[in-house]
């Protein structure tokens, strides 16, 4: 058990990272009954109820299945990139940009070998990457930083939508524009598995939970009453699930707010902090998100400014660039790196390249 906590730790630094931030600012702070309003529990249990939801989903290979069955209607080089990288972008608006690349990138991987294109594999894998991380800016649920900002801001579902709507149509346009321009349209005939075809019962049961998250967010139901359900509910189906999500995350977003929190009542630093970020709350979300990633980068933001609409765009742009700018990103080089380890380098220099080119052209915007 040690063992595995240490290595949990050596593993994810931003976790880490996390944990010394609060643990040095408790030794400042001493710990009071203050604490308990650092927590955005709102924030807390909708992640905690979505990650539930989606492992179950996942559990049953119904993303799999969806992108089989949409795969085994193309029939050219284009129109299965075109396919695999949206897929990974219209998914991480609901399930999030990891799930989306958990999901998406093994899968891809084994459409490149089938097609004979494992010379593309590094732009592919890339484009896929980056979809997923711009597709998920759309929505309140699409990523852990979207989740939280839409949670302490004043906008509604739809205020929110039209924030990131002209964003996403942008990113949409540009990996449109770049597939046609760099696949060719070769005739491909797809073999998918047939008896993946038919969806698993249970996956209706799933569905309809995500669907009282989405009437959660839009504010019909309560998020404690939302949390009850979906507990029972994911306990009488399948319990396992409990053990399965990614607790290092809730823990993540603990630390920092507690980290946060402690922070706001050093008022001297506090005072100095906001003048250093205001009126360039987009630009510094964007730098720091580079250096800890997008997530970690909003939850710290946050505390120093009331201008949410900037950190919502500058956090979701600032996804880009870099590896850890959005630690999702981490999930596909891992993908790459075990399969193909001789490409690790090359992809590396793929990925960061093209990043850095949508970064700059949507920073402009």
């Amino acid at each position: 058990m040690v063992r595995k906590i240490k290595t949990l730790f050596q593993q994810d630094a931003i976790l880490t990272a996390s944990l010394f931030l609060a643990f040095l600012s408790c030794i400042i702070i001493h710990p009071d009954t203050q604490y308990i309003g650092y927590i955005d529990f709102n924030t807390m249990i909708m992640l905690f109820c979505l990650m539930l939801i989606m492992q179950g989903l996942k559990e049953q290979n119904f993303f799999q299945q969806i992108g089989e069955m949409i795969l085994g209607k193309v029939g050219t080089e284009r129109g299965i990139i075109l396919t695999l990288v949206f897929l990974c972008f219209f998914s991480s608006m609901f399930i999030t940009n990891d799930v989306a690349l958990i999901t998406f990138i093994p899968f891809g991987l084994l459409i490149l070998e089938m097609i004979n294109l494992s010379s593309m594999l590094c732009i592919t894998i890339t484009l896929m990457t980056i979809a997923a991380n711009l597709g998920s800016m759309l929505t309140p649920i699409g990523n852990p930083q979207n989740l939280y900002l839409f949670s302490i801001s004043e906008y509604s579902l739809q205020e929110f939508l039209l924030l990131t709507l002209p964003y996403t149509v942008v990113s949409a346009v540009l990996l449109f524009i770049l597939i046609v321009i760099r696949y060719k349209k070769n005739q491909i005939e797809m073999r998918m598995q047939k008896q993946r075809e038919k969806i698993n019962k249970q996956v209706y049961y799933y569905l309809l939970l995500f669907f009282l998250c989405l009437l959660s967010v839009g504010g019909v139901i309560p998020r404690i009453i939302l949390f009850g359900m979906i507990s029972v509910c994911i306990f009488i189906k399948d319990k396992r699930l409990f053990l399965k999500i990614d607790y290092a995350l809730l823990l993540t977003f603990l630390c920092f707010f507690i980290f946060i929190g402690n922070m706001n009542r050093m008022e001297s630093l506090h005072e100095l902090i906001i003048n250093v970020i205001e009126t360039h709350e987009r630009i510094i979300s964007i730098g720091i998100s580079q250096m800890i990633s997008n997530v970690p980068a909003a939850l710290l933001l946050s505390g120093y400014t009331d201008n949410i609409r900037e950190l919502i765009i500058g956090t979701n742009i600032g996804g880009l660039g870099t590896l850890i700018a959005s630690m999702a990103s981490l999930i596909s080089y891992k993908q790459v790196a075990i399969k193909y380890p001789q490409q690790k380098k090359r992809y590396l220099l793929t990925f960061t390249y093209w990043n850095l080119i949508f970064l700059v052209i949507l920073c402009l915007l």
